[in-house]
């Protein structure tokens, strides 16, 4: 019987604070003040991404002198550092004939890199929680992927006269810090899937409302304390093998 695991990225997929730290991080530069403005509720989350993004395009301008392209922010990202046995938790969980899905409010290219290491039989077509054509082309073969991923991040401009893409001037907003309960229950119902097979592994307070919306929650390398009281279990070491085998044993109890 299938089931759908909803899995978290930044420090759960990915072995970093976040990748946006990381993008920040090879470039130089810090978030700090959007981010207090956002603490002190001066902020909401749209206008906190579109800054981010103001801020990665001008330090790249200030330092190269021209402004920085899709393909110069996608390169920012290379060398993502990758949770111990990601892909053997993802591998294993479609092969048992579940449901996976990211939801995060990581930046759209890792979660989009992630997905197209696990393609479908089905070539590439637009749909919601599918990755972009030029992922498909680029490490799928033009296939789509078997996972449904939902992100934040950056959106892409018309071409420049260069042919390269710019990075548009507003950001890409799909997951509310707190609004991902509600995309969980979108895809349960899109897909069929019993809410009693519904598992979400999350690290953060931002992942309390999958956690609410699942039969069975695992609060996994956890950030701070506020998200274990909403978890069912608590992994603390990094290696998503553990991940893996609580997810199969609740699925599959009798095994």
């Amino acid at each position: 019987m299938t089931g759908l695991i909803c899995l978290d990225m930044d420090r759960v997929l990915v072995d970093h604070l976040s990748t946006w730290q990381f993008v920040y991080d090879n470039l130089g530069i810090n978030n700090d003040e959007s981010f207090e403005l956002y603490n002190q509720g001066l902020l909401d989350e749209w206008d906190w991404i579109k800054l981010d993004v103001a801020l990665i395009k001008d330090s790249w301008l200030e330092k190269h002198g021209f402004p920085i392209s899709d393909a110069d922010l996608r390169a920012c990202m290379e060398g993502m550092p990758m949770m111990k046995n990601y892909k053997l938790l993802i591998q294993e969980l479609l092969d048992d004939g579940h449901q996976v899905a990211i939801v995060s409010g990581g930046l759209q290219q890792t979660a989009r890199d992630i997905s197209a290491l696990f393609p479908s039989d089905k070539k590439w077509k637009r749909r919601w929680g599918g990755i972009d054509r030029h992922t498909s082309k680029r490490l799928a073969n033009g296939y789509d992927t078997r996972l449904h991923v939902f992100t934040n991040g950056w959106l892409v401009g018309s071409a420049n006269a260069d042919g390269s893409l710019p990075v548009a001037d507003f950001g890409r907003y799909q997951v509310q810090m707190d609004g991902k309960g509600a995309l969980v229950r979108m895809l349960q119902r899109r897909l069929g899937v019993d809410s009693n097979r519904i598992i979400a592994v999350g690290d953060s307070a931002g992942d309390i409302g999958m956690f609410e919306e699942a039969a069975h929650a695992i609060c996994f390398n956890p950030w701070d304390e506020r998200p274990i009281p909403y978890a069912n279990e608590v992994i603390r070491e990094k290696d998503l093998v553990l991940v893996l085998q609580s997810c199969q044993s609740f699925l599959n109890p009798n095994k």
